[in-house]
Order: C-alpha cells, then sequence, then structure tokens
C-alpha cells in the first residue's frame, strides 16, 4: 500500500497520508488507483466528516507523477488517458471539507491535489513549483487548478519559470495559496486541529458549502480542461526528449 488512511471518529476527521517517501511521494499508477478508492470510500463513512491530506517524511508533500511510470495511451490522437485526472476528492464526488497539510516539496501533479481541496496549510520549509516547461511539457490542467487559487501572474511566473525558481510558504500565503504557515513539523497537527473544527458544525451544512464554493470555479475549470488535451499534443516534446531533459536538470534553483 502507498497510502495510509487513519479516521479519528471521536472528532470526525480522517488523515490520509501519500506514503512513499522514497520516492517523494510521486504517484504510480497504484497511489493513482489507491488515491480514488480512498475518496470513493470516504463518501460513505458518516463517521468521518472532514478530511486532511499529507505527505510522509519530511521532504515532499507530494512531486507528481512519477518518473518511473509507463503510461499506455490509445493509438487515436483524439484520446489520451491522463492518471491524475482521478486522484482528486471533487474528481470521486466527494463534498466533504479536505485540508492540505503541506510539508517540503509541492509540484508538479501535486496541483492535482492541491486544486481539489478547500485550503492549505504549510510547513514553512514548504515549496511551491512547476516544472512542466523546464522538461519540454506543457503546463495544462495544473495551470488551469492553481489559475483558481493565485493570482494570473503568480502562477504564470511558477508555470513559466519551470524549475529554476521556488515558491516559499511566505510568498504562498501572501499570494492566497497557503492560508496558513506553522512552524517546521507542525502543518499536520495544525491542519488537523482546523479540520477538527470544521468536523464539528453540522454536515449538512459544511457539505452544501464546500459544494456551492466549487461551483463557483467549476464552469471555469470545466472550460480550461477541455482545452487541456490539445494543448498538451501540441506542445509536448516526446517522451525521449523530455527524459534527455530530466537528465540534465539542473539541482540550482530561487527561492522566492
Amino acid at each position: 500500500m502507498t497510502l495510509r488512511v487513519v479516521a479519528d471518529k471521536d472528532t470526525g476527521v480522517a488523515v490520509v497520508t501519500l506514503d512513499r517517501p522514497e520516492r517523494l511521494n510521486a504517484i504510480d499508477l497504484e497511489t493513482a488507483a489507491e488515491l480514488a478508492a480512498a475518496w470513493r470510500a470516504l463518501r460513505r463513512d458518516d463517521s468521518v466528516r472532514a478530511v486532511v491530506l499529507t505527505g510522509a517524511g519530511g521532504r515532499a508533500f507530494c512531486t507528481g507523477i512519477d518518473r518511473g511510470v509507463d503510461v499506455p495511451q490509445p493509438t487515436s490522437p483524439y484520446m489520451a488517458d491522463d492518471p491524475l485526472l482521478t486522484v482528486g476528492p471533487k474528481s470521486n464526488d466527494l463534498w466533504k471539507p479536505v485540508v492540505c497539510a503541506v510539508n517540503g516539496m509541492a509540484c508538479g501533479g501535486a496541483f492535482y491535489l492541491l486544486g481539489e481541496s478547500e485550503f492549505l496549510v504549510a510547513d514553512s520549509s514548504a515549496t511551491f513549483f512547476d516544472p512542466h516547461t523546464t522538461y519540454g511539457m506543457v503546463s495544462a490542467y495544473e495551470s488551469v487548478l492553481m489559475a483558481q487559487r493565485m493570482p494570473y501572474g503568480e502562477v504564470a511566473r511558477m508555470a513559466l519559470m519551470g524549475t529554476a525558481e521556488r515558491i516559499s510558504a511566505r510568498r504562498a500565503y501572501e499570494v492566497g495559496l497557503v492560508s496558513e504557515v506553522t512552524a517546521p513539523g507542525e502543518a499536520l497537527a495544525a491542519a488537523t486541529r482546523r479540520a477538527a473544527v470544521i468536523a464539528g458544525c453540522p454536515t449538512e451544512a459544511v457539505q452544501g458549502t464546500v459544494r456551492a464554493l466549487w461551483a463557483a470555479k467549476e464552469a471555469a475549470r470545466t472550460a480550461g480542461y477541455a482545452q487541456a488535451p490539445h494543448l498538451i499534443a501540441l506542445g509536448n516534446l516526446p517522451g525521449e526528449r523530455q527524459a534527455e531533459l530530466f537528465g540534465e536538470r539542473s539541482r540550482e534553483h530561487r527561492l522566492r
């Protein structure tokens, strides 16, 4: 298992933990399937009224798709399979509030998870960046999701600067991506306390509010997603060239 789910029946809070610290909690096909299954199981567990999502280890919350994963694709140019499209709670019709506790790096495909959560609590050491353009890939779904959480200029800068620059937890707080910054190692505890408060409110009112909040941005997300497959097909370099760029990557980056 690459995912842990622990529910506290007293508080009504479940903690979902990406548990691949040796791979910086990158998502492989097994983890993607486990995430979808976990969200769907939580839909039917009435003892759980709020959820915290985090990553194991101190180095990363999630670094997106595992680079070692081979995703078989249909031969038709009109169809593309993205295993991360179904890893988020909203994609699995879960309308219980989800709070992310971000520790370490959150980048690339991690935005599928951040973009479908209600709000983020970040450790002061957390960093956010989007590596797509550096490796010859279009940031499509990720940019659509982040454009609903941050000002346009901030999303554009993050997506276009690639691995050359990372957003600090403090800057993420300043631009509204993060709602709270904690001392090192305290993000999970803080997020769990916030989730417990929410879980203590009447369930129907909470879930109705989550659905209303999502409805406010759902139309824009759907329109953006409709463009994503074509932009990716047009703009992505061949896989072998992406791999070359990944092998040549520089470890240096600016933190802002």
